[in-house]
C-alpha cells in the first residue's frame, strides 16, 4: 500500500503539489533518529543550511537501521524563515514549521520502504510519493524501550546518551547493581573492544563515560578518535557479554575479561591495547 493513502486517511487530504519530502539522516553531527527519540526532531528540523522549505507543506521522514526503511515524523506547515548569521560569513535558515496535529496518530509509528535515489534529501512530494510503500504501523510510537534484560542489550552510542542524560530509571537500576565484561563495536570497521566494570555504580558508571566522551579513557580508542574525529563514537555499540557481582574481586573480572580478549582476538585485530 502508497504510505500517502495511509496518511490521508488518518489526517485528510495532502496538498502533494505543495510538499517537500524531508529525508532526515546522518549530517555529520548528529544522527536524527537519536534527535527524535530524545524529543528535539522539530527544533532541530527547522534550522536548514540552505532554502530547503520552500513549499507551504514538509512530510519528515527518518531514516531507520536497515535498507531503506523511514519513520514518518510527522507533517509541517511551513510558514516561512529567518535568515541567522553564522560563523565564516555563512548564514543558516531558521524555518517556521507547525506540526498539522490531524496526522500526529501516525507520528512515530508509520515506517515507510523507500528507496531513494542518490544523496539527496530533499525531495518534491509530487514527483517521489508514490514510490513510498507502507512497511508497518507500529502499535506504539518509537521510544527508547524500558531496560531489556541483560542478554538483549545492544544500543548505539545515541541510544546510551539518550539513556544516560535522562537517567531512564529501568536501566540505570539494572546496570547500577551488577559488575562485569562488556563489549564496544565499531560498525563501521567491525573492530571490537572488550572492557570490564567492578566496584560501586557497576556497569552504568562505567558506561556514563561513554556516553560524555565516547572513548572512556581507552588507550585505543582515544587514538581511533583522535585520528577519526569525536563522531566516530556514533558507530559504536554497546552490549553485555557477562556480568558479575559487585561484590566479586577486580581480579576476578580481570580474568574474565581477559577470556573474552582472547577469545574475540581484540588485542590483535581489535581496539585493545593489552
Amino acid at each position: 500500500m502508497k504510505a500517502i493513502r495511509i496518511i490521508e486517511a488518518v489526517g485528510g487530504k495532502v496538498a502533494i503539489d505543495q510538499t517537500k519530502v524531508h529525508l532526515a539522516t546522518w549530517n555529520g553531527a548528529d544522527n536524527p533518529l537519536d534527535v527524535y527519540l530524545a524529543g528535539n526532531f522539530q527544533e532541530w528540523q527547522r534550522w536548514q543550511t540552505k532554502r530547503n522549505f520552500e513549499q507551504k507543506y514538509v512530510l519528515s521522514l527518518i531514516k531507520l537501521p536497515g535498507n531503506d526503511r523511514w519513520l514518518f515524523a510527522g507533517l509541517y506547515e511551513s510558514k516561512g524563515h529567518e535568515e541567522k548569521a553564522w560563523q565564516d560569513g555563512k548564514s543558516l535558515f531558521y524555518y517556521d514549521l507547525t506540526a498539522l496535529d490531524d496526522y500526529a496518530e501516525l507520528d512515530g509509528r508509520l515506517v515507510v520502504r523507500f528507496k531513494r535515489s542518490g544523496r539527496q534529501s530533499y525531495l518534491h512530494a509530487e514527483r517521489w510519493i508514490d514510490q513510498m510503500d507502507v512497511e508497518e504501523i507500529m502499535a506504539e510510537k518509537l521510544s527508547i524501550a524500558e531496560f531489556p534484560g541483560f542478554r538483549k542489550v545492544d544500543i548505539s552510542k545515541g541510544e546510551l546518551e539518550l539513556i544516560v542524560n535522562q537517567s531512564l530509571e529501568s536501566w540505570r537500576v539494572a546496570l547500577s547493581n551488577v559488575a562485569g565484561v562488556y563489549l564496544i563495536s565499531d560498525t563501521e570497521s567491525g573492530q571490537l573492544y572488550v572492557g570490564s566494570a567492578t566496584g560501586a555504580g557497576g556497569i552504568w558508571q562505567r558506561w556514563c563515560t561513554y556516553a560524555a566522551n565516547g572513548h572512556g579513557g581507552n588507550t585505543e580508542i582515544v587514538a581511533l578518535l583522535q585520528e577519526r574525529g569525536a563522531d566516530h563514537a556514533r558507530n559504536f555499540r554497546y552490549s553485555i557479554l557477562e556480568l558479575a557481582d559487585l561484590h566479586d574481586s577486580q581480579d576476578e573480572v580481570s580474568s574474565r575479561e581477559s577470556h573474552w580478549k582472547r577469545i574475540l582476538l581484540t588485542r590483535g585485530h581489535g581496539l585493545n591495547a593489552n
